[in-house]
């Protein structure tokens, strides 16, 4: 059924369009995630959404402790709707609480900081499975919560005097970085089947004016035939 409403929704777009979506699912992962705890300003957190997409990451996970998350839409020229968003904001341990979601969905949980014992960015080992990067508020980095609860550290090396890239910098360097690496290996990184038709469907559902209606129209006519 889910192919079949895919398909009946396509009519109600552009073959362009169409397409696109075709072409961008092909590339899209969930093996590496990025993590945005208590992310301040608004146009980072909208920088590193627009290198997610551009870099063919579909979940985003942000942590609200004390800075609420916001859209900056000049910056992300919209990118979000194209994104899996996960909140957590409604717990006292917002952070502990991400942690353990993306364990239980297979992640190792890898910070980004500049630690003298981290790993660098060229060496990070990929075929250990799949990654959440976590990155930190803009002054102070990831958070004691992270630093005691990761499996690994990551850093990109540096070779000026300031010891750390703006957070919107360090991501989009670790994005491609990893991106370009994963498309040139044998790794199964790509979403399944089931994953592209749940996506593919919720970006039609974002897209087609009056979707609902549509769909209902689908599911009343599919009744009829039965």
């Amino acid at each position: 059924m889910g192919k079949e409403l895919i398909n009946y929704l396509s009519e109600y777009i552009t073959p362009e369009r169409k397409e696109l979506f075709e072409k961008v699912l092909s590339s899209r992962t969930r093996y590496l995630t990025v993590v945005l705890e208590d992310i301040y300003q608004s146009q980072n957190a909208s920088a590193v959404m627009r290198s997610c997409d551009c870099f063919g990451i579909q979940d985003v996970h942000i942590i609200e402790n004390q800075n609420q998350f916001k859209v900056n839409p000049e910056v992300t020229l919209g990118s979000t709707k194209w994104l899996n968003l996960h909140h957590y904001r409604e717990k006292e341990q917002n952070t502990m609480d991400c942690i353990h979601h993306l364990r239980n969905q297979g992640y190792r949980i890898v910070a980004t900081s500049p630690h003298a014992n981290d790993t660098n960015l060229e060496d990070f080992d990929l075929r250990k499975g799949k990654a959440a990067l976590i990155f930190g508020t803009e002054l102070t980095g990831i958070s004691e919560i992270v630093e005691n609860n990761a499996d690994e550290f990551l850093k990109i090396p540096m070779l000026g005097f300031t010891e750390s890239f703006n957070i919107s910098v360090s991501a989009a360097i670790t994005l491609h970085h990893l991106n370009l690496r994963l498309r040139q290996s044998n790794i199964d990184y790509l979403l399944n089947d089931d994953e592209k038709d749940d996506i593919h469907l919720a970006w039609l559902r974002k897209t087609i004016k009056r979707a609902g209606l549509i769909e209902k129209k689908f599911h009343e006519d599919n009744m009829k035939a039965i």
